[in-house]
């Protein structure tokens, strides 16, 4: 209203005494008497802008008295529920929650220590970092816990401050991680276990977020276990007892199994452990095989690290397995399907490793049945039998076993005899 009044007399200036007493009078007191008269109307308009808003504030103030008055003599006026379905509603959400109770939470933040979850309790709840999983981590976020994941969780107890409750991810793991191991012992499979720790007995392996027990009288190597610490074994579940928290594994048992799948002429895949200038040791199950240099190409290898690198996954073939002192023979040489390839084409070897293989355990069957004709022809009544190598050799310890087959000096399909 004061703006209005100011726009509406805000022109009524007056001019000069000089310039109306030159234009439209005679005297000086007309010009005065205009000035005056202005005056009087603005002052009267400010005065009837104050008013306006003093009666405003005045309606406003009735209005909050009125309000309150409400409040408190009728407090549930407008409000289409009780006071006791408020309650009731309340209580639907005031869980009364106990060690081991599982409730759905969604993560609200995180920090440094931990996350705060909302599970639609009172007050929140608190996930520690150690609870957080299985696994040792340095933040939640490690174990993929941000804002805004919903997840399940176990109640581990109360903080007594404030009254929240502390929750726990990694003993829902646990018991998850202690089903797996049931199961994979129940399946009877090979696993793989990282050595974390050793004591007088044997050396501790983490696998599945659990630690295991592998004794010294379970492993198949000689090693100390200063050498065994971070490596990984491949495994076999002995014993898995969740109540006495024992899990027991053994790795001679998994290297038994492995072995057994090592015969003559079959391929497996491997990788690259380590060079050295007579050949390249293969990993192939938990078991170290050497590829001889002179077994990986027909063609020279002047330099092994030209042809194979650390780390590299490759196809071999199994030339020979002792089983007694742990040694495996291996070979690219007999998979190359023309000599030089494993040089100049080493993706065409692997792809053709398996009818190479088939190939060159044909020309073994081949070559071992003339031996038995020559053997039968010089003794009838002899008998022969098949070795551990899948070699055929005499059950007359008289007959003398040299000249019988040596694999590696068996050539490939192709070659020129």
């Amino acid at each position: 209203m004061a703006s209005m009044v100011s726009q509406q007399f805000g022109g009524l200036k007056c001019p000069p005494i000089s310039t109306l007493h030159n234009k439209f009078c005679v005297s000086k007191s007309c010009c005065y008497k205009v000035h005056t008269k202005s005056r009087t109307i603005v002052a009267a308009a400010a005065g009837y802008a104050t008013s306006f808003e003093v009666r405003e504030r005045q309606k406003l103030k009735q209005l909050f008295e009125e309000a309150y008055e409400r409040c408190i003599t009728d407090p549930m006026q407008g409000v289409n529920f009780t006071i006791e379905e408020f309650n009731s509603a309340i209580e639907k959400y005031d869980f009364n929650f106990e060690i081991g109770t599982k409730v759905k939470g969604t993560v609200f933040s995180v920090d440094a220590n931990g996350a705060i979850v909302d599970i639609t309790a009172k007050s929140s709840a608190y996930l520690p970092l150690i609870e957080a999983s299985v696994h040792t981590i340095k933040h939640v976020e490690e174990a993929g816990i941000v804002p805004g994941l919903r997840e399940e969780f176990v109640v581990i107890g109360e903080n007594e401050a404030d009254d929240s409750l502390i929750l726990s991810l990694r003993s829902i793991q646990r018991d998850l991680a202690w089903e797996r191991c049931r199961q994979l012992q129940a399946e009877d499979v090979v696993v793989k276990g990282k050595v974390v720790g050793a004591n007088r007995g044997g050396v501790v392996v983490l696998l599945e977020g659990l630690r295991g027990f592998v004794p010294f009288s379970q492993i198949s190597t000689k090693s100390a276990s200063e050498e065994l610490l971070d490596k990984e074994l491949p495994l076999k579940f002995v014993e898995v007892d969740e109540e006495q928290t024992r899990l027991v594994l053994s790795n001679r048992k998994a290297m038994a199994d492995s072995q057994a799948q090592l015969g003559i002429g079959s391929v497996v895949v491997g990788t690259v452990q380590s060079l050295k200038p007579y050949g390249a040791f293969i990993d192939i199950g938990g078991i170290n095989g050497l590829l001889h240099v002179s077994q990986i190409s027909h063609d020279r290898v002047a330099d092994i690290a030209t042809v194979l690198q650390p780390g590299d996954t490759l196809k071999v073939m199994v030339l020979s397995h002792d089983r007694e002192r742990g040694r495996v023979s291996l070979s690219t040489k007999k998979l190359e399907p023309t000599p030089g390839d494993m040089i100049r084409n080493p993706k065409l070897v692997f792809e053709k490793a398996e009818e190479m293989a088939q190939t060159f355990r044909q020309r073994i069957a081949q070559a071992e049945a003339m031996a038995r004709a020559d053997m039968l022809r010089f003794q009838p009544e002899g008998g022969l039998t098949l070795s551990s190598e899948g070699i055929f050799g005499p059950l007359n310890p008289d007959i003398p076993g040299e000249g019988l087959l040596d694999l590696s000096e068996i050539p490939p399909a192709g070659d020129d005899l």
